[in-house]
């Protein structure tokens, strides 16, 4: 079929020791030894695929940084990163607890066979009902508010015995915008405030201090003033009011090897090593330590299993836009992609293609405008039918997807051979909770 020729510009500026972007392709065949094209033969497209070796070797970078340098650290997997039966399954197998923030994903956890005393609570959303049950199973409570420490203190004269707690903090960590919005805040004195509140009480005791300082930290600088600030917090309290603070929480955020969009290095160059992350919190846990020290918590979820995630995609149009540019038309959108919004994902070919790069965009199914997965990108002519592959994606998609216009795909996990975890949404999933009393 004709198509009218159009003239791009050749940027030569954009060459580099690497070559130029009009010839470079990146290609990813397989995924741990299995052909994509195979994959999405098997299981179809689009198709989520996990990697349990990638799950295991990230694991253990992040374990052996923390616990070469500090004599007590547990992990707690955070089920809001992905709550898979086989992914959470795979980390509690790893030594890592839970950590959840909703009575849902507590509810999950439990059901996986996790005992209360091994779940961490967060969350500014907690029931009344919720609580009690937590606190019946001996789960590790992270109190968000003023309301959470009333409604617990209605829970422990309920049940007869003080019931072990922590309090979220925020504080100013030196990057902006601070996540201010939970917990107590350190800096102009709430936190403490909360903890005399609870002294005062005589039905909680206070047992940990969290913090959870934002999402996709660059910065170890900021973990290290955080975990400063708590220790410092954490003498005070147990000289003023005799507390024995078991632990200091230092949430999650290490960022993943993804692009955050507005970064323009490489996540090679601005992403911390588990090592540099390590080295930062254990130091200030050290230089702050007085008497016998906490043991340690970490939330981490985006760092564990964001690079362990692909997407594999095939191509289903093309056509050329009024800019020039061509739009490659994927069978997967936003509405499974929901992070596109703020990275700027790897994508790789299946094979090697014949012809230049040109400026091109990735759009998703969706007859929605803002359903881009890449807008600038640099590709060969794409034949229908290629399969592409977005990576990483491990973090968050799936937990935020919805079925929209699409069904939500299947997905895979590699383990010794691929094993399907979950399955396609049909349109019996979609209407199961209908009730239709029209007729």
């Amino acid at each position: 079929m004709y198509q009218k020729p159009t003239i791009n510009r050749v940027d030569f500026a954009l060459a580099s020791k690497y070559g130029s972007p009009y010839k470079a392709q990146k290609i990813k065949s397989e995924i741990d030894g299995y052909d994509v094209r195979e994959l999405v033969e098997r299981f179809g497209s689009p198709l989520f695929v996990f990697s349990k070796k990638d799950i295991e070797k990230k694991f253990n970078q992040f374990q052996e940084a923390f616990r070469s340098r500090y004599p007590d650290v547990t992990f707690f997997w955070s089920y809001k990163t992905n709550y898979f039966d086989a992914i959470c399954k795979t980390f509690h197998a790893l030594g890592s607890k839970a950590e959840v923030v909703s009575e849902f994903e507590y509810d999950k956890a439990r059901a996986l066979g996790i005992e209360g005393k091994d779940i961490i609570f967060n969350g500014p959303f907690k029931p009344k009902s919720a609580l009690r049950k937590a606190a019946e199973e001996g789960a590790m409570i992270h109190i968000d508010h003023w309301d959470e420490i009333n409604d617990l203190e209605e829970v422990a004269a309920e049940l007869g015995r003080e019931i072990p707690v922590a309090i979220r903090c925020n504080m100013d960590t030196g990057v902006y915008p601070a996540w201010s919005r939970f917990g107590f805040n350190v800096d102009n004195g709430e936190a403490f405030d909360a903890i005399e509140r609870i002294f005062k009480g005589q039905k909680l005791i206070l047992t940990g201090l969290h913090t959870h300082i934002g999402t996709f930290m660059l910065s170890t600088d900021a973990y290290a003033v955080a975990a400063k600030k708590l220790m410092q917090l954490r003498n005070r309290a147990e000289d003023e009011f005799g507390f024995d603070i078991e632990y200091i929480d230092l949430g999650g955020g290490f960022a993943s090897k993804n692009r955050l969009k507005g970064v323009y290095q490489s996540p090679d160059v601005v992403v911390p090593t588990p090592d540099e992350y390590a080295e930062a919190i254990t130091n200030a846990i050290y230089e702050n330590a007085r008497g016998k020290l906490p043991k340690l918590y970490l939330e981490t979820g985006r760092a564990l299993i964001d690079e362990a995630g692909y997407l594999l995609t095939s191509v289903f149009a093309s056509k050329r836009m009024p800019d020039g540019r061509v739009s490659y038309i994927l069978d997967a959108g936003v509405n499974i992609l929901y992070t596109a919004f703020w990275y700027n994902f790897e994508v790789f070919l299946d094979k090697r293609y014949e012809g230049l790069n040109e400026p091109s965009q990735l759009n998703g199914p969706l007859c929605m405008n803002i359903d881009v997965i890449a807008e600038n990108i640099m590709l060969p002519p794409l034949e229908r039918g290629s399969v592409l592959t977005v990576w990483p994606v491990g973090a968050y998609n799936y937990t935020q997807s919805m079925q929209f216009i699409q069904y939500r795909p299947r997905v895979v996990l590699i383990d010794e051979e691929p094993k399907l975890i979950r399955e396609r949404d049909d349109l019996a999933y979609v209407k199961e909770k209908e009730i239709d009393d029209t007729l």
